[in-house]
């Protein structure tokens, strides 16, 4: 039962997400920062999203109005947008950058990730899965195991594409156009919050 439980949950997270704004944001970040750094910013807010959407479900969003939620993750996405355009054709050669780059690439995985992410569709789909299956421990941590799961692997596949992409495509160009989609995902969330 517990293995049918955690094969459909991560069917259905994985396909959910492949190409979604949280993969996209993964190759992005991937460009500028650390891979390992970006991994672990993202599977720690990836674990804290669905421990929170399988243990409070649907409690957590009668608590917490989604609208201020779409404001700030639009706000954020428009101030990491600015950064990268900002930043966009620094050279990398100064010693200080790169350790600070490697401190700062964690935190700032987990709070665009946590941000975009709280109340997002696949957030629902856990909290959905949980409630089905809440009648027994070994299902709901089937559900959990199975979203988490789904989410670091497609975030993996969008950190190593990232990676590959400056192979055929200069760095500067790549940030350039990093900088412009987490703007676009600015606006959208904040035309999103003006439409609640």
């Amino acid at each position: 039962m517990e293995q049918t439980i955690f094969l459909s949950t991560f069917g259905l997270i994985f396909l959910a997400e492949l190409g979604d704004k949280t993969q996209l944001t993964a190759m992005a970040l991937a460009l500028r920062y650390p891979w390992q750094k970006i991994f672990v910013g993202i599977a720690a807010a990836f674990v804290v999203l669905n421990l929170a959407a399988v243990v409070v479900g649907k409690v957590l969003f009668m608590l917490l109005p989604i609208k201020w939620v779409t404001l700030v993750s639009g706000l954020l996405f428009l101030y990491f947008g600015y950064s990268t355009l900002r930043h966009a054709c620094d050279g990398d050669d100064e010693e200080g950058g790169q350790q600070r780059t490697a401190a700062t690439a964690a935190r700032t995985a987990f709070i665009m990730i946590f941000m975009a992410e709280l109340g997002d569709k696949t957030q629902l789909v856990t909290a959905s899965q949980a409630a089905q299956h809440s009648a027994s421990l070994g299902g709901m941590a089937a559900v959990f195991s199975a979203s988490t799961l789904a989410l670091w692997s497609v975030s993996l596949l969008g950190i190593f594409a990232g990676k590959q992409l400056v192979r055929f495509v200069p760095l500067c160009w790549i940030h350039r156009s990093a900088g412009l989609m987490f703007l676009l995902f600015g606006i959208l969330a904040l035309w999103k919050a003006a439409g609640m």
